[in-house]
Parts: structure tokens; sequence; C-alpha cells
């Protein structure tokens, strides 16, 4: 939605943090819920939602040397598929590749009262800057999961939310779901988007988010070879839904807790209750010494 103005000095350094940051800490998150075929459509779109419950496994398992440790993401045996180099889509510059998980990440380990707030569908001119602008107001960085359509008209918006140090990620190019397409689809979904962010960030995204929530073994396996981790959520609000302001509200604030991933959106609807939410509920989450970050190292 909208926005305040940051000094350049740190625009700069945001949209390196925001692209690079994420990645990094994969291992900080912890991995539950749906098994390596479709999960049950959620999100904004057609389907009705199916909430991912706030329970969750504890995070913060470690190991040789204290290092954080994923817990029940055990990585899919390497595949034939997997090996193939891909000759459309693929990274433009060198990088190690995530493993191929058979779950997304659901949370973050439970250090501390740390949560992440994350909008799916965007950027939307209508209202991508009204949540910028609160989260700006705050000194806040949520996840925005973008849908490469979109970002193909809203460049300069897309740039205004790396620049404001959020972190971009992959929600495919048109919002399909994703377990009706063959791999050939899953790949021009996901890798147009990844294409469509590097051109105007200068650095492809290292998230991905499946469309309704919606995964297999396929969208796993190629959100690897693009470089990307999956992440899902732990409180859903529903506001696609358009339930009103209030229990928007409320949906966040009864399910805060250490580790959560709250889903919101931005786009595919009204979403003006989505916005009105936001400035109500995050100043209640940080004076209740909530800490509201993204997924760093």
């Amino acid at each position: 939605m909208q926005k305040d103005q940051t000094p350049p000095s740190r625009r700069s350094v945001f949209r390196v943090v925001a692209c690079l940051g994420a990645a990094a800490t994969a291992g900080l998150l912890v991995a539950e819920g749906a098994g390596p075929e479709a999960a049950a459509p959620s999100g904004a779109g057609s389907a009705p939602p199916t909430a991912a419950g706030p329970g969750g496994p504890p995070g913060g398992a470690l190991g040789p040397g204290g290092a954080p440790q994923l817990v029940r993401a055990a990585p899919m045996q390497a595949s034939a598929y997997r090996l193939r180099p891909m000759t459309e889509y693929a990274p433009t510059r060198p990088r190690s590749l995530p493993p191929v998980r058979s779950h997304p990440f659901l949370r973050l380990p439970e250090a501390g009262r740390t949560m992440v707030l994350t909008f799916d569908d965007g950027p939307d001119p209508r209202y991508t800057p009204g949540i910028l602008r609160t989260l700006r107001r705050y000194d806040v960085r949520a996840m925005f999961f973008v849908c490469g359509e979109m970002v193909a008209t809203n460049r300069d918006l897309l740039r205004e939310m790396a620049d404001d140090g959020h972190v971009i990620g992959n929600h495919s190019w048109s919002h399909p779901l994703i377990t009706k397409l063959p791999p050939s689809g899953i790949r021009a979904e996901l890798g147009r988007t990844s294409e469509v962010i590097e051109e105007v960030l200068g650095l492809p995204p290292l998230w991905y988010r499946a469309p309704f929530g919606a995964w297999n073994r396929h969208s796993f396996e190629i959100g690897a070879e693009l470089g990307m981790e999956p992440l899902a959520w732990t409180v859903d609000t529903l506001d696609w839904t358009e339930p009103g302001t209030g229990t928007i509200v409320s949906r966040v604030l009864d399910g805060a807790g250490p580790g959560v991933v709250v889903l919101s959106h931005d786009a595919g609807g009204d979403r003006s209750q989505s916005v009105a939410a936001l400035r109500h509920y995050l100043p209640r989450l940080l004076e209740d010494e909530y800490r509201i970050t993204v997924p760093r190292r």
C-alpha cells in the first residue's frame, strides 16, 4: 500500500538485505504440516482456505556447535528430475541451492516474542501503499509474496517495497492451483516470476509460497532448482473473505505467539479491510512486546 520516504542510503542497504537476508536463514525456520502432495487450498482465490493451526513443533533445535537445525523438514531423495540442468528460468548468477523440502516452513523457532507478517498477491497500487505506509510508521519489516503479472505492471511499487527493507517472495505468475499444473507449467509460473523480480530488483527471490497453500513434490523440486525455500504460515486471517476489520484484528491478536507467521493479502480483491486492520493490530503487537521481523540469520 503506501509509504513515507526512507533516506536513499538506508533504502539502498535495505534492498540488498531484503533480497539476501531471507535465504540465509532457512535454518531458522521450523517445518510442520502437510505432506509432499497437495495441501488444502488456502489464500485469496475461488477455493475457500484452510487455516494452518497456531500450534507447531518447538523451534531452536541445536546441532553440532550450537547451530540451529531444521525440525521435521527432511529433504526428499534427489531425483533425476532435480539433477537435470534447467535450460529456462535458471538463476542467472551461481549460488548454492537449498535442499528439496517435503513440507513448507510454517513458523520461526520460538526465540523470544518474534513474529512475521506476510502479505500475498500484490503489489496492488490501491492497497499495497497503505500497508507500506503503516509498516514504515512503526519501522517494521514484512514479507510480500508477489504475483509476477502484478509486478509486470507495478514495477515501481515493487522497488518501493524492497527499498523499505521488506523481503520479496515468489507467489507464482498468475496465482493458479499449482497442483493442477504439469511440471513445465509450475516451472513457467515460478520461473517467470523470479525472472521479473530479478529484472526489477537485481536479485531473484529466495522464498516462495504456493497459491492457495497447495504444494506438491514438483513444486518443492522446482522451487529448490530456482534457489527458493517454501514458506507457508501459522495464522490465516482469512482476510480475502472480507470478514470485517475487527474480525481480522481479532484473528491476528488471538493467534499471536512466539514464532507465528501471519498470512494476509494486499491484492486479489478489495483489501481495504486488510489495510485498516494492520493499523490496529500492529501497534497492539508492539505494545505486547512482540518483535516483528523477517527471516534473517
